[in-house]
């Protein structure tokens, strides 16, 4: 089970813990990106690996080359060095679109690929054997090569072969930033990276993690209960229609959360070329397509949900024989095969070890002292995620953006989608296998029934969705889907099936969201923009009865005397001189990991030293003003910021030094848009990133260009009309000819 984090940590970030074989925790907190990607670099620097000479992966890359078709793009860099990337067709774009985010974080591509090839081992050492070992038991590169040419549009093929080039161009261009061996990217290394990096938003590692415990933790049981997800960290996305606004505008919130650096943290770009392609938003370095953004006729944002979309089975196995499963009465015997890991071990010293991988008809198999268990996944050997994602960006009309998500090829996240015609929209969108009715799908499954291995999922139109509420709006904020607007205008969950475990949590950005939405029946653009700043936690927030059961108690020290003061007289905002905020968030961080986790929460007096010493250990006093604990930025440039855990204007910080009299913003509010499309269709797009277009060089103007703005809730025009663009580099163009 995890474990929350102890109180003093404040404001650290939660990440779920995973005692899977002993270190797979560093593997899922780094690929959700939560490492400091600096940190990462510099101990991966600073110890011998496997690495080829600069001369060698040049050769590499300019033989790659030579089998490539030409690409030509145009790359405008504006004055906040965002790229607005033109090609002639749509795979010269995404030529330019990988060369560009290779300018601005390859050390990020480097880093992870060996991860999403199940190769990390043999760079990074022992402590990265169970990533390799996930990939390979998974099978995604066997996938890969079997269903790769076949699945796969060749219009993908072309645009993915596109891409992998222009890493790889940029890479024989400046050898001096290479220092892995890791070319030449491929086609097929994007695909593995979508397969695998999509399983951990939706939680695919805590089945796993339940299976490697020293028990069985579920029994098989018909007795209908669903599972209450947890979901760490959290997105925003709003919608709001004609009728709820002054003038008959429609308004879009694009408010996903990620980590501020690493491999999950968002990247801002501008997509167009001859071929009709016009789009703007955030993606990861490394994809190929946007995950959030708009164009002139309509945007999407997405946040995570996590329904129950992971089923294990127990196998009956035969005690003659460990490799024999029963089957509907038939003994079948386990696919087998090697799982050979490469590791660096000391200094140069490779070491290969050799595992044993097992596979039912029910999805891979892992052998434990408790029993034999088979997993079945959404998205199991999926590998078409990227043509889901292409299609949302080319859509241009809400029936075409629909359709592409009909296509069901991306495994989960909620999105929310509004437009120039007034249309506003939520589905809770998810891979949803089609299961027997009956069956406790959040328990364990008997493995010797076929009836019970899914092959199919629910339609789109099956899944939870409301389109044009009466209410005139919709709101996601990680919570359970029939509440994402007012009573009447939610989506009925009755009607959709219960052994789809949907998400019966409320986060306090839900709660919060909505009753803003709901007070006000004339949302103007200014005011939507208060909303989404909004730092503050409602009283009908499920953590604030834990906070009033701490400030009810009697004092036994005159500094829980002041402290008990400051906690019954939070005004529950967290702005930047709030001299309450610090103890007051401390104590729902305590409330908020305690419910995500399912541990018991501690006692409340206990609750209430540990926020005390916290608090004083960061700052010295027990009233600091909020904005001096917590500081959004990098390295000694760092600004006050409002904001905190699960409040809209959402901020997770940790202390990244012990020394350090201040917490520093991990992850939370990043790249975010506001849009307005009046009654007349005129298109305002105001947004902000956290950082910069640079990801990864501190030098550059652009690693930290936007930080104090970020910091102050200052949004800009982010240029998607060449005629709010101010001109910064200029254009250039790239080419592989």
């Amino acid at each position: 089970m995890d474990k929350p984090l102890p109180a003093k940590t404040l404001l650290s970030i939660t990440v779920t813990t995973l005692p899977l074989f002993g270190y797979m925790f560093r593997l899922f907190r780094y690929i959700k990106g939560v490492l400091d990607m600096q940190r990462r670099r510099r101990i991966s620097r600073g110890r011998p690996r496997e690495l080829s000479a600069p001369l060698l992966m040049l050769v590499a890359s300019l033989a790659w080359l030579q089998t490539a078709t030409a690409f030509e793009a145009t790359i405008e860099r504006d004055a906040l060095g965002v790229p607005h990337i033109f090609g002639a067709t749509d795979a010269d774009m995404a030529f330019g679109l990988a060369y560009a985010q290779a300018e601005d974080g390859w050390e990020i591509l480097e880093e992870t690929l060996p991860y999403y090839r199940g190769q990390a081992a043999r760079i990074f050492g022992r402590d990265a054997a169970a990533t390799d070992y996930l990939v390979q038991w998974l099978k995604i590169w066997d996938v890969i090569a079997r269903d790769y040419e076949s699945q796969l549009k060749p219009e993908t093929h072309r645009y993915l072969e596109a891409f992998a080039d222009g890493f790889n161009h940029f890479a024989a261009l400046h050898p001096e930033r290479v220092s892995l061996d890791v070319l030449p990217v491929t086609p097929q290394d994007v695909i593995a990276a979508h397969m695998f990096r999509h399983l951990l938003f939706y939680g695919f590692e805590r089945s796993i993690t339940d299976l490697r415990a020293e028990t069985r933790q579920f029994e098989i049981s018909e007795a209908p209960k669903l599972p209450n997800t947890a979901i760490t960290l959290g997105s925003n996305a709003t919608a709001v229609g004609p009728s709820r606004t002054p003038g008959g505008s429609t308004l879009l919130m694009i408010n996903s959360h990620q980590p501020l650096t690493g491999p999950v943290s968002w990247y801002e770009a501008h997509l167009q070329s001859g071929e009709g392609l016009n789009v703007m938003g955030g993606m990861f370095i490394g994809a190929p397509a946007l995950g959030v953004g708009f164009n002139e006729f309509h945007g999407w944002g997405a946040t995570v949900n996590q329904p129950d979309l992971v089923d294990v089975y127990v196998l009956d196995i035969d005690p003659e024989n460990e490799n024999r499963y029963r089957l509907d009465g038939e003994w079948q015997t386990l696919e087998q095969f090697d799982i050979p890991i490469k590791v660096l071990l000391w200094g140069w010293l490779p070491w290969t070890v050799t595992e044993k991988g097992y596979r039912s008809v029910h999805g891979p198999v892992m052998k434990t002292d408790h029993g034999t268990y088979a997993v079945r996944y959404a998205g199991i050997d999926e590998i078409r995620q990227v043509e889901q994602w292409l299609a949302m960006s080319a859509a241009r009309s809400f029936e075409e953006w629909r359709a592409a998500i009909a296509l069901q090829h991306i495994a989960s996240f909620n999105f929310v989608y509004a437009n120039a015609e007034g249309t506003i929209h939520f589905i809770h969108n998810a891979m949803m296998p089609r299961r027997a009715p009956g069956w406790r799908w959040d328990q364990y499954l008997p493995g010797d029934r076929s009836d019970l291995i899914w092959n199919d999922y629910l339609s789109m139109e099956e899944l939870p969705s409301v389109t044009n509420p009466p209410s005139g709006y919709v709101h996601s904020a990680n919570q359970s889907p029939p509440q994402v607007s007012s009573p009447g205008s939610n989506p009925p969950i009755a009607e959709y099936p219960k052994e789809s475990g949907w998400p019966t949590r409320m986060t306090n950005r839900a709660v919060r969201g909505l009753e803003l939405l709901e007070a006000d029946t004339a949302i103007s653009l200014d005011d939507f923009s208060a909303i989404k700043h909004d730092n503050a936690y409602s009283p009908r927030y499920r953590g604030y009865a834990y906070l009033r059961a701490i400030a009810d108690l009697e004092p036994q020290s005159e500094d829980e005397v002041t402290a008990l003061a400051l906690i019954a007289n939070w005004d529950l905002h967290t702005d930047k001189a709030n001299q309450s905020a610090a103890l007051g968030v401390c104590i729902l961080l305590t409330e908020w990991q305690g419910e995500r986790t399912g541990e018991p929460l501690p006692e409340p007096r206990d609750a209430l030293r540990e926020c005390m010493d916290s608090v004083q250990s960061v700052s010295g006093r027990l009233d600091p003003e909020w904005g001096t604990v917590q500081q959004h930025g990098r390295g000694d440039r760092l600004w006050p910021a409002a904001g905190g855990p699960d409040t809209l204007r959402a901020m997770y910080a940790e202390r990244l030094d012990e020394d350090d009299p201040y917490l520093t913003v991990v992850a939370g509010d990043g790249l975010y848009y506001l849009i307005e499309w009046t009654a007349d269709g005129e298109q305002t797009v105001l947004g902000t990133h956290q950082y910069g277009s640079q990801m990864t060089n501190p030098k550059s103007p652009h690693y930290l260009d936007q930080a104090e703005a970020f910091s102050m809730e200052r949004m800009r025009s982010p240029g998607f009309r060449a005629e709010n663009r101010t001109m910064g580099s200029g254009k250039y163009t790239v080419s592989n000819e």
